[in-house]
């Protein structure tokens, strides 16, 4: 997919589609008027007769308008001008992209810049790369065909390259999910990574079954009894800012299947656990971002790679694993298994010298019952570092709400034979005492959890992306890092 400025009008350019905007109560984008004009007042036509009000995410397809050269014209609804974001601004170019990626485009031209600033434009051209393409990687007819050619209007070289950078970022990631476990697992994600971080100039550090071993990681190995797939453990290094300046530390969770070990899930819960991998394919998207963006920053990416599988050596109810900081852990639950492969990582990433943690993890259903399935859980130890983090989502457009961490929690998970146990006392708070148990291996280190078992993959489509892997929390990621003071 090229992605390029034009110049051209927007009545005059000779694509397959032509992308304007139209804010709320009909006020049209200048290139809207422009479009209305040479089409003899077919938009505000429309208008008068209610058909489009410029309510967020209306989109109104014009076939063949007379005067104008594109083949169609999809106007895009705004909403109000002052309470435009970076999420409407990515909604708003994206949902248009996934309508008209039900057939093959040559070229679709963007006219929806309108003075807007950097950060809105930027996620503007993320999301008309992201809302073109699906997760129909291996169907011989695709439903979404990304286009051959993306040109933006008005937008100057810095943001058209680093918007490119976070499609290509969000994409990667999307891309990651929806592979399915015979694709993608622990060996065969690192060997992405390893290619990432060739292309775009990352250092890396792959552990291997013996190298993990050698290093005591017995918490991440615990979980990997039960496959016949070695597990891997991945670092990844931007050297951006002073040498010796602490870097800020990205975890994710990469259980590249769960079927829950013995405490097996149900065949319904088990169909989309390729993606239990997706805080690791959010960590490896956002490396990339970062390299490529040439943030001057130090940052480390850390991923735990693993399957959850069933086999005689997998893990028993009742048996105790030693985690590579020397705690024990009491395993009551097989399917409690992301928190056993992050203890390990993250004792990796404080001894790394981390200034600042975030990890990233699909890691517990009782998310999704407590915030839904659009929004990430926050849990943290550092209430400032954790605005910091909502700070940068908000910002992003991408939904996440900070559960409590009270004392009480970590009683949940005393455990009377070892030193913790890796689930709590019931079903009520379990995102609260599965961060509670993680926070037994920061050592203090500021740090934030993100449980994004919700947003990082969607059972259904929306109007602005496809079904499968939806690549959240990428472009917050980087947005932390642009903004890191070690």
């Amino acid at each position: 997919m090229k992605i390029s400025a034009t110049n051209e009008s927007a009545a005059s350019v000779q694509a397959d589609a032509v992308v304007v905007g139209c804010y709320a109560d009909g006020e049209l984008q200048p290139a809207a008027t422009t479009i209305d004009q040479a089409a003899a007042g077919a938009i505000t036509g429309l208008i008068e007769a209610k058909e489009i009000v410029g309510k967020a995410g209306e989109l109104t397809r014009i076939l063949a308008p007379s005067g104008i050269a594109a083949t169609q014209v999809i106007l895009v609804g705004l909403g109000a001008r002052d309470e435009l974001d970076r999420r409407g601004a990515f909604r708003a170019a994206a949902a248009p992209a996934k309508l008209l990626a039900s057939k093959q485009r040559a070229h679709v031209a963007f006219y929806l810049n309108d003075n807007w600033d950097a950060d809105l434009v930027e996620a503007a051209i993320c999301g008309s790369m992201t809302g073109s393409q699906g997760q129909d990687l291996y169907r011989a007819e695709k439903k979404l065909l990304p286009f051959e050619k993306i040109s933006w209007a008005a937008a100057g070289e810095p943001v058209l390259s680093s918007g490119q950078t976070l499609g290509h970022a969000v994409a990667l990631t999307r891309r990651l999910v929806n592979e399915p476990a015979n694709k993608i697992y622990p060996e065969s994600f690192a060997d992405v990574a390893v290619d990432v971080a060739a292309k775009c100039g990352l250092e890396v550090e792959v552990w291997d079954e013996d190298k993990l071993k050698a290093e005591r990681c017995g918490s991440l190995l615990g979980v990997s009894q039960g496959s016949t797939r070695p597990p891997r453990l991945v670092i990844l290094r931007h050297n951006g800012g002073q040498r010796g300046d602490a870097p800020l530390a990205l975890v994710g969770k990469g259980v590249t299947f769960d079927s829950g070990g013995l405490s097996i899930k149900p065949s319904d819960g088990m169909k989309a656990m390729k993606c239990d991998m997706a805080g690791a394919a959010t960590v490896v998207g956002a490396m990339q971002a970062i390299a490529e963006l040439q943030l001057p920053v130090n940052v480390i990416g850390l991923v735990g790679l693993t399957e959850n599988m069933i086999n005689g050596d997998a893990v028993k109810l009742g048996d105790v694993l030693t985690a590579r900081s020397g705690k024990t852990i009491e395993v009551l639950n097989t399917d409690a298994e992301g928190r056993l492969v992050l203890a390990d990582v993250l004792d990796v990433a404080v001894e790394q010298g981390a200034a600042k943690i975030v990890d990233l993890a699909t890691l517990t259903g009782a998310c999704l019952v407590a915030l839904g399935m659009d929004t990430a859980g926050l849990m943290t130890n550092d209430q400032a570092w954790c605005d910091e983090l909502s700070d940068a989502a908000q910002l992003c457009g991408e939904a996440a709400w900070q559960l409590p961490m009270y004392p009480e929690f970590s009683e949940q998970i005393a455990s009377k034979v070892a030193d913790i146990k890796n689930i709590g006392e019931g079903r009520w708070g379990g995102s609260i005492t599965a961060a509670k148990f993680l926070e037994e291996f920061v050592q203090d280190k500021p740090w934030v959890h993100i449980d994004i078992a919700g947003p990082a993959f969607l059972d259904s489509p929306k109007p602005w992306l496809d079904a499968g892997g939806s690549g959240a929390f990428v472009r917050t990621l980087v947005e932390l890092a642009r903004g890191w003071r070690s």
